[in-house]
């Protein structure tokens, strides 16, 4: 097989997991969709309450409004324990088997585009989209392994597409040798723990906005209702910051090594390396934040997203408009 079809079959890789993914999802739509009747049925049933009428029953008897009545709806709707329809539960086993698919061809489409140049796939911004989404992809696969996270597919698959459609028009580059000074194992190290952090941001920017979402709208407002409790969706935001922010402090440390051997110098102000760290300190600042006393969870989670937002810049815009020794963006 010559690289140039390894690099033809990358990209039909790369075609086959986005439009996988976009049946996955639908598929995580259509579950939000079977979800929210039975979760606002729920929600009106326990607002309604009132205190029972007393009955004359017989001995041992049961009401017709009591649990045994209530265990025979749920039943006959096809629900399971937690009250989710089994029309619901079909397509979010569908789409979470969808989810695994296509990232398993991001994983190979990377792998054929890094063996077509016989380097590693991350010398350029087509590349490194494709491995953000491949890393967020595989950051929401591996935790929907120990937890229920079909609730949020909808909103981590479609950035995801978002991104691969970004990849595939405005920043698509043919597969080409690097450039003598990417020429290192620096860029193994230093890009793919950059681009794995970014994966756990990014699906931490998601459930930030949910949290600060259902904190503005309320918690029973469409399709806030499926979503976990805010507290929950606060301590999950936090707990994937915690483990995101230390790669990316070992990516700011690991491209000042790898500038000292490249440039000479460990800091050179470059608007790369400005940024890059400006992103450290706004997710320093969040961290801070959520521990202090007196801050708002609620406010402190806008810092986060306020860090996202710098990653945005940096890579779709520093990379591409601003001029320095970090331009290896290939447009």
């Amino acid at each position: 097989m010559t690289y140039e079809n390894l690099a033809t079959y990358a990209n039909l890789s790369l075609y086959s997991a986005m439009a996988v993914l976009t049946i996955s999802m639908l598929a995580y739509a259509a579950y939000l969709a079977g979800l929210l009747p039975a979760r606002e049925a729920r929600a009106e049933s326990v607002e309604g309450v009132e205190a029972p009428e007393r009955e004359l029953v017989a001995a041992g008897g049961v009401s017709a409004s009591g649990p045994a009545a209530g265990g025979a709806s749920a039943a006959a709707s096809g629900a399971d324990a937690s009250g989710v329809p089994l029309r619901a539960r079909k397509a979010g086993g569908v789409a979470q088997t969808l989810a695994i698919l296509g990232t398993i061809l991001l994983l190979v489409s990377a792998a054929m585009r890094g063996a077509s140049v016989q380097r590693w796939p991350l010398g350029n911004m087509f590349e490194f989209g494709v491995a953000s989404a491949l890393f967020t992809m595989v950051v929401f696969v591996a935790w929907g392994m120990r937890r229920d996270l079909k609730w949020l597919g909808l909103f981590v698959v479609a950035p995801v597409l978002i991104l691969l459609g970004l990849a595939n028009t405005v920043w698509y580059t043919e597969a080409a040798e690097l450039m003598p000074s990417l020429k290192s194992v620096w860029l193994v190290i230093h890009v793919t723990v950059a681009t794995i952090s970014v994966g756990l941001f990014a699906v931490g920017f998601v459930v930030a906005l949910l949290y600060l979402a259902q904190d503005r709208f309320g918690a029973d407002r469409g399709v806030l209702r499926a979503l976990p409790a805010g507290r929950t969706l606060e301590r999950l935001t936090y707990g994937l910051h915690i483990v995101a922010f230390p790669l990316w402090t070992f990516t700011l440390i690991a491209g000042a090594i790898w500038a000292r051997q490249a440039w000479g110098s460990y800091w050179n102000w470059d608007p790369k390396e400005v940024w890059t760290f400006i992103i450290w300190v706004v997710y320093a600042a969040y961290l801070h934040a959520r521990v202090t006393r007196g801050w708002r969870r609620q406010s402190a989670t806008w810092v986060a997203v306020a860090g996202f937002v710098c990653i945005i810049v940096n890579y779709a815009v520093v990379n591409v408009y601003f001029v320095g020794q970090h331009s290896y963006s290939g447009l």
